[in-house]
């Protein structure tokens, strides 16, 4: 699975990744679930929900599933009502993101901070959605154990797989992901769990696959960085190549991005913003030389061209 990533994983980005890299599944950038307003969701991400991936385009398209970020119940349910008539099957509800909004109400990863208001939330989405129903989450706010006080809950709602990272809320990204929890979690679950959390090569998916006995993986900065990391992970591509030929991928899929970023962002500018955050997710010491290039580029006219110099 694709990771839903804000600002990186929209709808030109997953196009690219499902030609290169193939992942099974994909999911869109979070739906913020609106509260004072008949439209629920907001046109803009209505447009991002109903981006599905046409058949013609590759001889498999990836599943698509909308991921929403609300905090009520009714207005969750209504949301998940708008995107199905839209089209897709798949609703997966947002538990893990640690920069929810909590001024109007608790989101993302500050859901798990009011524990008592998640069964009739989960409740609500899984009497409305007639496809699969799933739920991406932090092992807890600011305690690692809560995931398993809340097993039981998600078991006896319906909800069909949990997506784990196994860092608190408030660790956000420092630390590391302890996928012990991962473990722990599936050995006790009655449902598939996905496993999520540092996975940047090839190597480290299958051995955390064979560790934890997670049904599956989603991958997240790792595909940003190498969208052929899905393939890797597979053995349908080797684990790892010399310098140039990652170079002459990375310059593919760079282009690629590019290509799709041009027809559906406003300017060069823009592009070139939506690129660099791109470029913050690779790490490969052998291109860093290159990959500064990229990022002290001013202009999108500049940024080509030393794609091409590469």
């Amino acid at each position: 699975m694709l990771a839903p990533m804000q600002g990186l994983t929209n709808r030109a980005m997953r196009m690219v990744q499902a030609q290169l890299g193939q992942p099974d599944v994909v999911f869109t950038e979070f739906l913020r679930v609106r509260q004072c307003t008949p439209q629920r969701i907001s046109r803009s991400d209505r447009r991002e929900s109903a981006a599905q991936i046409p058949a013609t385009v590759l001889s498999s398209a990836p599943t698509l599933v909308a991921q929403l970020i609300g905090h009520t119940a009714s207005s969750l349910a209504e949301a998940a009502q708008m995107v199905q008539q839209q089209g897709v099957e798949h609703i997966n509800l947002n538990m893990g993101c640690p920069f929810g909004r909590t001024t109007s109400g608790k989101t993302g990863g500050a859901m798990l901070r009011a524990p008592e208001l998640l069964p009739d939330c989960v409740s609500a989405i899984r009497r409305v959605v007639t496809g699969s129903f799933s739920i991406k989450l932090r092992a807890g706010y600011d305690d690692a154990e809560q995931v398993f006080s809340l097993l039981p809950m998600f078991v006896d709602a319906g909800v069909d797989f949990l997506i784990l990272h196994p860092r608190t809320v408030v660790q956000k990204y420092s630390g590391y992901a302890d996928h012990t929890i991962t473990a722990r979690l599936v050995e006790l679950s009655k449902i598939p769990i996905i496993a999520n959390g540092d996975v940047v090569s090839a190597e480290q998916g299958r051995l955390l696959l064979k560790k934890t006995g997670a049904a599956g993986l989603m991958l997240g900065r790792g595909a940003i960085a190498d969208p052929l990391l899905f393939q890797r992970i597979r053995g349908t591509l080797p684990d790892a190549v010399d310098v140039d030929q990652r170079q002459r991928e990375m310059r593919g899929y760079l282009s690629a991005v590019c290509a799709s970023y041009t027809e559906l962002f406003c300017g060069d500018q823009q592009v070139l913003c939506k690129l660099k955050a791109a470029l913050a997710c690779m790490s490969d010491e052998r291109l860093e030389p290159w990959v500064t290039r990229l990022r002290r580029c001013h202009t999108l006219t500049a940024f080509k061209a030393e794609l091409s110099l590469g």
